[in-house]
């Protein structure tokens, strides 16, 4: 398999303190990677740098076989990386489908302006109701956004994730805040992402059995470094992962 994503020795240092310490790491194509680790290990920090909010001391992010260290967020997207967050970012005075729709009109290079000939391109629209539809949302896509519950917000999260035609997606947390009960949809619509739309995800999830359902391979970090990166089942009985996580809220 190609790699699709790629890291090596990054570092992050944030006033003096060592947050990452010599990430080295490598993502296939159309692969899951579960990152796991207690709180302040890092995670959120790594998804900062590979989505170009912040900037790595030290070491080099490739996507493919390009280098990608230095530029932009704006870029990055452009290049077809995408990234949700623990909180729910959705425009949530517009419409399910004017969400959708804003994303789509991006990704095929028309104007993302919200209002300015809209509707004029009836592919784009029907192709944001059958994106709505794949997540279980298409009967509310008339509906303010803001009006969803949580767990709706991350559906339509992913639904714009899939307008956009990213290629790597990295999700920060999305069971974060999700009732028990619907917890499993969107494992599956997770799922779905590698299996169906042939995506390359990232993941950071405290919870367990999601990770272990989902991941090809489980990174586990601790204290800023890597611990091991290896499939579920080597992760699960590594002795060091198993003295320090196992039973734990990772």
């Amino acid at each position: 398999m190609k790699s699709a994503f790629s890291i090596e020795d990054l570092s992050l240092t944030i006033g003096g303190a060592m947050i990452l310490d010599g990430i080295t790491l490598e993502v296939l194509e159309n692969e899951t990677l579960g990152i796991i680790g207690p709180n302040g290990a890092g995670k959120t920090s790594l998804f900062n740098l590979l989505s170009g909010i912040r900037k790595p001391t030290r070491g080099t992010i490739h996507l493919g076989e390009d280098d990608i260290t230095n530029i932009s967020v704006h870029h990055r997207a452009s290049l077809g990386i995408a990234r949700t967050f623990q909180t729910s970012s959705v425009f949530s005075n517009l419409t399910l489908l004017e969400n959708v729709r804003i994303a789509a009109q991006a990704s095929n290079g028309h104007s993302m302006n919200f209002t300015k000939n809209a509707y004029k391109f009836e592919e784009i629209v029907n192709h944001s109701y059958e994106l709505l539809d794949q997540v279980g949302l298409k009967t509310q896509a008339l509906q303010r956004a803001g009006s969803l519950s949580h767990g709706d917000k991350r559906l339509l999260e992913i639904a714009i994730i899939l307008a956009s035609k990213a290629k790597i997606i990295l999700l920060d947390e999305p069971m974060a805040g999700m009732s028990v009960e619907n917890v499993p949809a969107l494992v599956e619509i997770i799922r779905s992402l590698a299996t169906v739309h042939k995506k390359t995800v990232l993941i950071v999830e405290h919870h367990m059995e999601v990770i272990l359902g989902l991941a090809d391979r489980i990174a586990v970090l601790n204290y800023g470094e890597l611990l091991i990166c290896d499939t579920p089942e080597k992760v699960i009985a590594n002795p060091t992962v198993q003295s320090a996580y196992l039973g734990a809220n990772l």
